[in-house]
């Protein structure tokens, strides 16, 4: 299987701006620049949509994790957080941070535990930043 994704860029780094486009249509020219990536313009940025695409393979997997340990989750509720930072090798993607609350009828917190730390090591996104990956799982309604 092969998705792909398009991005075209025009002017500098500073003062350029870009759209980004993916293959399904979804996305079709989403504005991008560096005042959305750096600072707080509107339109999106590489980060953003890295993040979104980990909440989403993630969820996924924990469903699976889930149904394979006898369980099936209503709902899951994934948010992502994208840590970009200056290094030394320069702006890197240094932190992942999964927040995930889901609602498992008849569910335990140990079940949902196991399960969400089988779906952070197996979900291909996480296997493909090269990054600390950090989660709370809990059922919903817990605090």
């Amino acid at each position: 299987m092969k998705r792909t994704g398009s991005a075209v860029w025009q002017g500098g780094l500073r003062d350029g701006k870009g759209t980004v486009s993916t293959e399904s249509g979804l996305l079709d020219g989403a504005q991008y620049s560096f005042g959305t990536r750096f600072e707080s313009g509107a339109g999106t940025n590489p980060e953003e949509l890295l993040a979104a695409a980990h909440a989403g393979c993630f969820s996924m997997a924990l469903s699976k994790q889930l149904e394979d340990a006898g369980a099936r989750a209503e709902s899951i509720n994934t948010t992502a957080s994208v840590r970009l930072e200056k290094t030394d090798a320069g702006f890197t993607i240094t932190k992942v941070h999964l927040d995930v609350t889901a609602r498992i009828p008849g569910g335990d917190a140990a079940t949902l535990q196991k399960a969400a730390e089988g779906a952070k090591a197996g979900c291909p996104v996480s296997r493909l930043f090269n990054a600390e990956i950090t989660m709370e799982a809990k059922l919903e309604g817990e605090k």
